[in-house]
């Protein structure tokens, strides 16, 4: 693999420490911003029961933000071509914390989905603009590490954000909630001003060079290896729990500690793989998909033991959790010189990856069964994987 001391880089990115405190903002942003997105999940009775709609109705709030997600992922870049990136973040996260308190007070539902349109702003923007951030707090040979910060904040609301936010729901109420949250995130937006150093925009933001970037070597490829790895995972994990409940005699309780265990698992990898990606990252581009593929075939293949499936699924969360460390690392690699627009593309094959797997997978869930749906998704990993690491080594022949 070619090292990214060969690549062109800017000369302020080079040679730098590592800037904790806006790293570690940065995380917290990255938490609060996707507990807010998945809090639904966990009190939609709470939700549909106060508002009078059906809890699938109330379900419509997730899924509204990964719509204006895959909107603006890549426009967001295009629409503010000139607006300092750390500015664009505060202004974002000022956004999510009004969408947040909006929510709270809301009347009824359709205020409640326009409101958590602006929600779906901040994430894609987020994700957008990280790896540039990113860039600007580390030095490029230890880029992987800095990402490992704001991938972090994704592990630790799926271990402990959302469920922290479902006990309070239990011991008030879900407005308190989203109220605490709305305020977590505005304060949050007075440290990434104070924390976060001046990131300007890329010199040239347009559709001329996102489609200028997809036609390098390699890249159009990674980006289509990229999807169908996050689609493969996500067709098995949006009905994780259809698989879970074939175990014999399993009870509600011990589901809930399984699906923990994949979010301790993703804390465990995101720490792991972040400290060595930026020193194995050709090897881990493969390997990664094909151990999460793996793991998706052990879910349903193997013996249905509580034991085994527990293990099953740390090792899932680990590997899949690094795999955004993985593909971000990726763009550092492969596209110094544009880190905004491979960022950008990096979140629309995500985003539209996710919405196919929860369309397509219910379909397929209820016309052929979860074993099926399990076997496509590890299939589509392995081919992701293959795609991703041929695109790899194409990058790496137009590099030398």
């Amino acid at each position: 693999m070619t090292s990214t001391a060969s690549l062109p880089l800017p000369v302020d990115l080079r040679a730098q420490p590592l800037r904790y405190g806006g790293l570690i903002v940065m995380m917290l942003l990255s938490f609060l911003l996707v507990t807010a997105e998945f809090l639904p999940n966990g009190m939609l009775i709470e939700m549909a029961t106060t508002l009078g709609v059906t809890p699938g109705q109330a379900g419509q709030t997730v899924t509204v933000t990964a719509l204006i997600g895959l909107l603006v992922a890549p426009t967001v870049g295009l629409v503010f071509p000139r607006v300092d990136r750390r500015s664009l973040l505060v202004w974002m996260a000022i956004a999510a914390a009004v969408s947040n308190l909006v929510v709270a007070i809301a009347p009824n539902l359709v205020i409640i989905l326009a409101s958590r349109l602006l929600l779906g702003a901040a994430i894609a923007t987020f994700w957008s603009m990280s790896i540039t951030v990113a860039a600007r707090l580390s030095s490029p040979e230890r880029l992987g590490r800095a990402v490992m910060f704001t991938t972090a904040g994704t592990s630790l609301a799926t271990v402990a954000g959302v469920p922290l936010g479902v006990m309070l729901s239990e011991l008030t109420d879900w407005r308190t909630v989203f109220v605490i949250i709305g305020i977590a995130t505005g304060l949050l937006a007075i440290a990434l001003r104070a924390l976060l150093p001046s990131v300007p925009a890329a010199a040239a933001s347009s559709i001329r060079v996102l489609v200028d970037t997809l036609r390098r070597p390699g890249i159009g490829l990674g980006l289509a290896g990229h999807s169908l790895v996050v689609l493969g995972h996500f067709l098995a994990y949006t009905y994780v729990r259809l698989a879970l409940e074939r175990i014999p005699d399993v009870e509600p309780g011990t589901l809930v500690i399984l699906l923990a265990l994949f979010g301790v698992g993703g804390l465990i990898g995101n720490i792991v793989f972040g400290l060595v990606i930026d020193r194995a990252f050709g090897m881990l581009a493969v390997v990664v998909p094909l151990v999460t593929a793996a793991s998706v075939a052990a879910m349903v293949a193997l013996p249905a033991s509580i034991g085994g499936v527990g293990v099953v699924m740390v090792i899932w969360g680990a590997l899949f959790s690094s795999w955004l460390i993985v593909v971000n690392a990726w763009v550092g690699h492969r596209m110094p010189d544009r880190l905004e627009a491979g960022g950008s593309l990096v979140v629309v094959g995500f985003q539209a990856a996710i919405m196919v797997a929860a369309g397509v997978g219910g379909l397929l869930v209820d016309a052929v069964g979860v074993e099926l749906v399990y076997a496509l998704g590890a299939g589509l990993l392995v081919a992701g994987a293959l795609l991703f690491g041929r695109a790899n080594r194409a990058s790496n022949r137009a590099a030398v």
